[in-house]
C-alpha cells in the first residue's frame, strides 16, 4: 500500500542496461520491464526500482546512498554475485546486528548485501 512519505520507489544509473540486467538476473534472478531504450525497470525485487541510462555511478564514496539486499544464505549470494562477475569490495564482515558484504555491478554501482 502506498503511503505518504514512506519511500516508493528508487532510480539508479547504468551506463548500460544490458549488463545491468544480464548481472543482476543471474546474481538475485530479477526479472525487468523494459520502457524503451533509456529505462528499465525491476519487477518483484522488494521496492520497486528502475535504472536509467546514465555515465553517472553510485558509489558511498560518491555520496550516493548505499542500496542494501537481503540474504539468509549470505555466502551462496556472495558465490552468485561473483558468479555473475560482480566485484568484491568489502568480504563478508561482521557487524552489530549481522554480518554483510559489499560488491559493484557490472557498471560500477556499489551495493550491500546483509543476513542476520
Amino acid at each position: 500500500m502506498k503511503e505518504t512519505g514512506k519511500i516508493n520507489y528508487l532510480e539508479i544509473p547504468s551506463s548500460d542496461l544490458d549488463k545491468t540486467k544480464a548481472f543482476f538476473s543471474h546474481a538475485f534472478g530479477w526479472k525487468f520491464i523494459d520502457y524503451g531504450p533509456d529505462y528499465i525497470a525491476i519487477e518483484y525485487a522488494g521496492i520497486d526500482v528502475g535504472f536509467y541510462r546514465s555515465p553517472l555511478v553510485a558509489t558511498p564514496e560518491s555520496g550516493s546512498v548505499l542500496i542494501v539486499l537481503y540474504s539468509n544464505a549470505l555466502e551462496e549470494t556472495l558465490k552468485d554475485v561473483n558468479a555473475a562477475g560482480g566485484q568484491i569490495v568489502k568480504d563478508i564482515f561482521a557487524f552489530p546486528g549481522g554480518r554483510r558484504f559489499h560488491f559493484t555491478d557490472l557498471t560500477g554501482n556499489q551495493y550491500a548485501v546483509w543476513s542476520e
